[in-house]
């Protein structure tokens, strides 16, 4: 069922009601994609509901049977229509082999894109997009009322997108480069005005060139003036223990046109393609889709989450499979499968301040966490909210917006043609 713009023009109306309980049943197992109903692509808990808010019958930017790569998702977080445009990359990637992915011409001719959605009348559009963007990806609202957007390459880019005051799907991008060139995902802003940023990278098994570790880190950038990013300085995460994990601290500055080995000569930690970030309270947390590998270069686990202190700077583990979160065993419908945590990607905060997880995985889990309340650093209890049945796709861009009953999620690369879009799921 197509999303009713006048039936969300009302949620818009009483939004800032206080927040509520995001509770639900927890699932059993994941969803199989046998299963598969493309109407209603996530198997979700009783009393939750799904909805396509726009997918590419709305705007079909690459052409019939080209996925659109919907990907990360945003509002406008302030201002007086706060919460009516919902923004979303599409990480559609250029130069990749026409024999291979016959799609490839259809990107290369466009680019990589930013799209909006006026979710009270329904109108959506292409906001920005340039002939050489390639994989944008991350995508964030900033405390002064722009877009961060990145790219997700080797020395990709981090643009900002000024919106117009008085139309607000209308925007002029300015290019940053004082922030940083590397694999953008992520992106976070804090009120401060810091921005957290990963590279997303294989920093401890590929590293740069024959230097390992190097690169696949977590950054700061601290701004000259506050909401000005033309100027100021960039930082990376240094921890003294295994793993990754123990006591942190950042240094630099380092050179934002050489991250990864400028950050490596000072003792930047490298971790296996950290995908995301989210700020809840004091912590920030990192996902991190690998495991660190074994001699034989195989994974010792399936990705992990990490949590970093910002006033101690110590980091823990936070979520990881088999400590605190089921290990994934085969895939659905296999004979012994068993339902697991692998390959966490994208993160989001629910309104009653847990953090939700969607993998990169086959099928694509939604997990809620809770926050550490022992003091050991790691989540107390770690729930499957949602999974994705869709063969193939991959869930993405989780994002709660002002409204505490609605969570958005975008599908990418569906099995069916021009099936990509994003979701809403909604607590009845």
């Amino acid at each position: 069922m197509k999303f009713n713009s006048i039936i969300f023009s009302v949620i818009l109306t009483v939004f800032s009601a206080v927040s509520v309980a995001f509770d639900f049943e927890p699932l059993s197992e994941s969803a199989n994609s046998a299963d598969w109903d493309p109407r209603t692509p996530w198997k979700l808990p009783d009393g939750f509901s799904q909805t396509v808010v726009s997918d590419e019958s709305d705007l079909n930017i690459y052409g019939d049977g080209c996925a659109d790569w919907y990907d990360m998702n945003t509002v406008n977080e302030s201002g007086q229509s706060a919460g009516r445009y919902l923004y979303r990359t599409h990480e559609v990637w250029l130069g990749s082999d026409p024999v291979k992915y016959p799609c490839a011409p259809s990107y290369d001719r466009v680019g990589a894109a930013v799209s909006v959605v006026d979710l009270q009348t329904g109108e959506t559009k292409i906001i920005a997009n340039e002939l050489d963007w390639t994989a944008i990806d991350g995508i964030r609202w900033t405390p002064w009322g722009s877009l961060l957007i990145g790219e997700e390459v080797a020395g990709g880019r981090i643009f900002e997108l000024i919106l117009d005051k008085d139309d607000l799907m209308t925007a002029t991008v300015i290019a940053r480069p004082a922030v940083g060139f590397m694999a953008h995902e992520g992106i976070e802003v804090a009120e401060d005005g810091a921005v957290y940023l990963v590279d997303e990278h294989r920093g401890r098994s590929v590293g740069c060139a024959d230097i390992k570790p190097c690169g696949g880190g977590i950054y700061k950038f601290v701004a000259n003036e506050f909401g000005d990013l033309a100027a100021g300085d960039l930082y990376m995460l240094k921890v003294t223990g295994d793993d990754g994990i123990g006591q942190g601290e950042w240094v630099g500055p380092i050179e934002p046109n050489n991250v990864r080995l400028s950050g490596a000569k000072l003792g930047g930690a490298s971790y296996q393609r950290p995908e995301d970030l989210e700020l809840i309270g004091d912590t920030l947390y990192i996902a991190i889709t690998e495991g660190a590998q074994n001699e034989e270069g195989k994974q010792k686990y399936d990705g992990r989450v990490i949590a970093l202190d910002l006033v101690s700077m110590n980091v823990t583990n936070f979520i990881k499979a088999g400590m605190n979160v089921p290990i994934e065993i085969g895939k659905p419908g296999d004979k012994d499968f068993q339902t697991g945590f692998d390959n966490p990607d994208n993160l989001a905060e629910s309104p009653d301040g847990r953090l939700i997880i969607i993998e990169d995985n086959s099928p694509s889990d939604i997990w809620f966490a809770d926050m550490d309340s022992n003091g050991d650093g790691a989540a107390d209890n770690v729930q499957l909210f949602a999974s994705l049945s869709d063969p193939k796709a991959e869930g993405s861009g989780i994002y709660f917006s002002i409204d505490p009953k609605v969570l958005f999620v975008s599908v990418q690369h569906s099995a069916k043609a021009d099936g990509d879009g994003t979701w809403m799921i909604t607590k009845d």
